[in-house]
């Protein structure tokens, strides 16, 4: 027998131990490649939530401020709707390039909550723009707006994988309401 014969089984061993590593490198750069990918669209993700959520929120602020003004609300400070105008302006600005975000970025449910949100919030700001001053109306639409908030989040956190947060929902001491300044 020639000692090329008595090498093979030693060479081929080889050759079948380089191409498993090389399999085996591979493929754990491709399933870490896919790990830090699905991590860094996790990470836009959560920042296009948050900055819609804080967009959708400025709206809403400032309609409390308004509408505690008007008397229906106990916000701590009042804002007459003159000088709430820009704000309004500027938050719905804000609000049209997060929600395009969004729409280009969330999953369908996050997307449905915060129209869900957006909607109420949108419904306290007509509330507040005509003026209107039924406290029985305000706190129904607050209700609306607490529960798309809640329905938003909750969305957000399962999209993303998250345990369960809080509500957001606690009991604020009573206030006596501010009377109308107009």
């Amino acid at each position: 027998m020639s000692v090329f014969i008595q090498q093979l089984p030693a060479l081929i061993g080889v050759v079948i131990g380089a191409l498993g590593s090389y399999m085996a490198v591979v493929r754990g750069d491709r399933m870490r490649f896919r790990r830090e990918q699905t991590a860094r669209w996790e990470e836009r993700r959560l920042t296009v939530y948050a900055e819609y959520a804080q967009s959708v929120k400025k709206t809403v602020t400032v309609t409390y401020r308004v509408a505690a003004r008007a008397g229906v609300d106990p916000y701590p400070d009042p804002l007459s709707l003159e000088e709430a105008q820009p704000l309004l302006a500027e938050a719905s600005i804000r609000r049209d390039p997060s929600g395009e975000a969004l729409l280009m970025l969330g999953s369908r449910e996050v997307v449905e909550k915060a129209r869900d949100w957006v909607v109420a919030a949108m419904e306290m700001e007509r509330f507040v723009r005509e003026g209107r001053d039924d406290r029985a109306a305000w706190q129904e639409l607050l209700e609306r707006q607490r529960a798309g908030r809640e329905g938003y989040y909750a969305a957000v956190r399962d999209d993303l994988g998250l345990p369960p947060g809080h509500s957001a929902r606690w009991p604020l001491p009573v206030m006596n309401p501010v009377p109308p300044q107009r």
